[in-house]
């Protein structure tokens, strides 16, 4: 009996030890500033268990028995650190990780089975120079540029095989706040990121393919993510000169910088304004003016509630010269950097309100709140064909709207347990409205309207709803899968007829796959598959005639992320898409066409490494082969889909004060017809930047162009016709690129 009742009682303790558990609860911050860090990587070395920090600095490990546990935290540009934790039984944990900031250090990294883990987001944006928001796009790798209409159009944008226009199949968005405008007067997705001032930004994060749950619309080609400062450090005043009577001021002042004893409850406010003037290279000055004003405002509620509060205003007006033919330059009609139409040009603003509420549970999980407002304008005179349809008033056009844009976000993510396998699952719910009056389309002549051509009111409204789920398999295996419902309503009303206005409701489910297996710490395997789209024009959708009113397109990625030794990091990734047929409505004419079906396949790889202390190198090539699949061999090339383009660089980071750094730019040639009759040519440029660094001040000194070439930043193959011609010529019509642009600049912080 007494052997039993021992027995027993030690069944008792192991069976009530075995379910004793403790927690530990923590936060990582910066030791300097106190602002919370995300994306940290937190590794609990005992069970071999790794967290990320969430965007509040949390994280949480679970069903730990008693014993010493040592957490090792790291992030790049932060001295990594190691924390041991006694835990007793049922004990609840808290710790603060203050990490100091560091040399950026490649040997820091460990390639994670993480998904949400991107570290050439992270070494990119800490060693490429970004003056302009054009800058930030390119930090994508493979992602091209070109500027074709003066310097407040947005850009045109081409990334894996895709001319995408101005951001139809790729979705760009800033602190959760959408930048590409459905059913937009100039081109469906157009994606205008001039609001932004660059020193705001903080972070970006990218993706490739149709592959996140979280991202809906215009997430074929991928995605871009942009999150500006929560806490401004010091206050920053700048001014910048450069060639062509190029001019730059910029102000960032703290108005609040509050923190309680523990400098857990913290309070932020700042106000950045910019203001941009420029002559511009061509002819006929390009008489550009910008001003940006934002402001933010950051709180903690109280330790598990933090709200942010940002507003910002912008506008801008510029002339253009436009494309030009290449005739008119071989005749000697019109100098490189000439114009056929000097008076094309526009204006535009932009002003948002955005505000975002999130809240920790006692269960760790985060409940996020996201509204925003958008108030938008466009005015945009443009002249592609010059007299081909107007031998008199020659065809310029207006094209015209203003929206006002309602949104919300919601998010809830929890990472728990179930059946002994670590999990986690984000749940959403999104919903936008764009109500969009007096949109048009105008025949003009020296930026006064003639005639109407399309005029009407939009409004388009998109609801969704989305769950993402990850199943973290082992320490090695991550597989996430997730399941995304849109729901759109299109409304149309035709001012030019007597007509009704007209509306349709159409849905599209998104289901994605995302699979992630680590060879070894160093090596990493993924395979992704997945569904995406982009919405059509309101005014493509409601018409009958048309079939197929959200085309879709499907995606596989096979790549992996590989470390060598400890100086160089690897991604390689060969990818495939399939796009719907896919109907446009062209805004330049108001007409709409079929483009039809269409497949990509290519590689893509990206290398980042460092040489020494200081001294760093990137590397990306991309490949990619495009064809319309409707068509034959001969007739069916996707016009101007890049087929090879690299950029690489070295870099130099606080070498006794100074960092540089010196890059190329190359975009091989493609072709601008569909039967490969006409072809845009290619072009290899060359970038320089050094910068002198102390507490107070920095220099800095840049060309682009470094060695002055004459190239064609833009160019389509377009018909057109000059005064005085009998017929109309297809040729190419081209926006040169910046001669040699020379720009310094001197920074005060305090």
């Amino acid at each position: 009996m007494k052997q039993f009742i021992c027995l027993t009682a030690i069944f008792i303790l192991l069976t009530f030890s075995a379910f004793a558990h403790g927690i530990i609860r923590g936060r990582v911050i910066n030791s300097n500033s106190g602002e919370p860090l995300s994306k940290a990587i937190i590794i609990l070395r005992e069970n071999n268990t790794m967290l990320l920090s969430d965007e509040k600095g949390a994280f949480e490990f679970r069903r730990l028995e008693t014993g010493i546990y040592n957490l090792e935290c790291s992030m790049l540009g932060f001295r990594s650190k190691t924390q041991e934790i006694v835990m007793n039984e049922n004990e609840t944990r808290f710790v603060t990780i203050k990490m100091e900031e560091g040399f950026l250090q490649i040997d820091q990294i460990t390639v994670s089975p993480r998904k949400e883990v991107n570290y050439f987001n992270a070494i990119d944006f800490r060693l490429r120079p970004t003056q302009t928001t054009q800058d930030l796009l390119r930090l994508v790798p493979g992602l091209f540029i070109a500027q074709h209409a003066g310097g407040g159009k947005a850009e045109q944008i081409f990334i894996r095989g895709f001319d995408v226009d101005h951001g139809t199949d790729i979705a760009i968005s800033v602190d959760g706040m959408p930048v590409n405008m459905v059913s937009q007067a100039h081109g469906q997705g157009y994606a205008d990121l001039h609001f932004v001032i660059p020193e705001t930004v903080e972070g970006m994060d990218f993706s490739k393919g149709p592959y996140d749950t979280k991202i809906g619309n215009f997430n074929t080609a991928g995605a871009v993510r942009f999150q500006t400062l929560n806490y401004l450090k010091k206050n920053v005043v700048k001014f910048e000169a450069g060639s062509f009577n190029t001019y730059r001021g910029l102000a960032m002042l703290k108005l609040l910088d509050k923190a309680d004893s523990t400098n857990s409850l913290r309070q932020n406010a700042y106000l950045a304004s910019e203001f941009v003037t420029a002559k511009g290279y061509f002819d006929f000055p390009q008489n550009f003016d910008r001003l940006n004003i934002m402001g933010k405002y950051t709180t903690d509620l109280n330790s598990s509630t933090s709200l942010s509060l940002s507003l910002s205003t912008f506008s801008s007006r510029w002339d253009a010269s436009g494309q030009i033919p290449e005739r008119a330059v071989r005749s000697g009609l019109i100098s490189w950097y000439g114009a056929i139409d000097p008076t094309e040009g526009g204006n535009t603003s932009r002003s948002n309100a955005n505000l975002t509420l999130v809240k920790t549970l006692n269960d760790g999980a985060v409940i996020r709140n996201q509204l925003y407002g958008i108030n938008y304008k466009f005015n945009l005179y443009s002249n592609f064909t010059f007299f081909k349809d107007d031998s008199l008033n020659g065809d310029e056009i207006f094209q015209y709207e203003e929206r006002n844009i309602f949104g919300y976000n919601g998010a809830y993510s929890k990472s728990y347990e179930i059946l002994g396998l670590k999990a986690s699952t984000i749940a959403g719910v999104g919903l936008r409205d764009d109500n969009i009056r007096d949109i048009g389309l105008a025949h003009s002549v020296k930026r006064r309207v003639l005639s109407d051509i399309k005029k009407g009111d939009i409004d388009e409204t998109n609801a969704n709803v989305f769950i993402d789920q990850s199943f973290y398999l082992s320490s090695r295996i991550t597989l996430n899968f997730g399941l995304r419902y849109d729901a759109f309503t299109f409304r149309y009303n035709d001012r030019l007829s007597d007509t009704l206005g007209k509306s349709r409701n159409l849905n599209v489910f998104s289901p994605k796959v995302n699979l992630y297996y680590n060879l070894s710490q160093g090596a990493q395997l993924y395979l992704s598959a997945g569904k995406g789209f982009h919405s059509n024009d309101t005014r493509v959708a409601i018409m009958d005639s048309v079939h197929n009113k959200i085309p879709a397109a499907y995606g596989l990625d096979f790549g992996t992320n590989l470390k060598v030794g400890n100086r160089i990091l690897i991604n390689a990734a060969w990818w495939f898409l399939i796009m719907d047929t896919e109907y446009t409505y062209t805004g330049d004419d108001g007409t709409i066409g079929s483009e039809g079906r269409s497949r990509r396949y290519g590689l893509d790889l990206s290398a980042r490494g460092q040489l020494n202390k200081w001294l760093f190198f990137d590397f990306d090539f991309n490949y990619c082969k495009s064809r319309l699949t409707d068509n034959s061999d001969e007739t069916g090339y996707l016009p101007l889909a890049p087929k090879f383009s690299s950029i690489a660089g070295l870099s130099i980071r606080s070498f006794k004060g100074f960092s540089a750094s010196l890059r190329y730019r190359y975009l091989g040639e493609r072709p601008a017809a569909e039967d490969n009759s006409i072809i845009a040519k290619g072009y290899f440029i060359m970038d320089a930047v050094v910068n002198y660094t102390t507490d107070r001040f920095q220099i800095y000194l840049s060309a682009e162009n470094l060695f002055n070439q004459k190239w064609k930043e833009a160019q389509f193959a377009t018909e057109s016709r000059l005064r005085g011609e009998n017929e109309p010529v297809t040729e190419i019509h081209f926006t040169p690129g910046t001669p040699l642009f020379v720009k310094a600049g001197i920074t005060y912080l305090f």
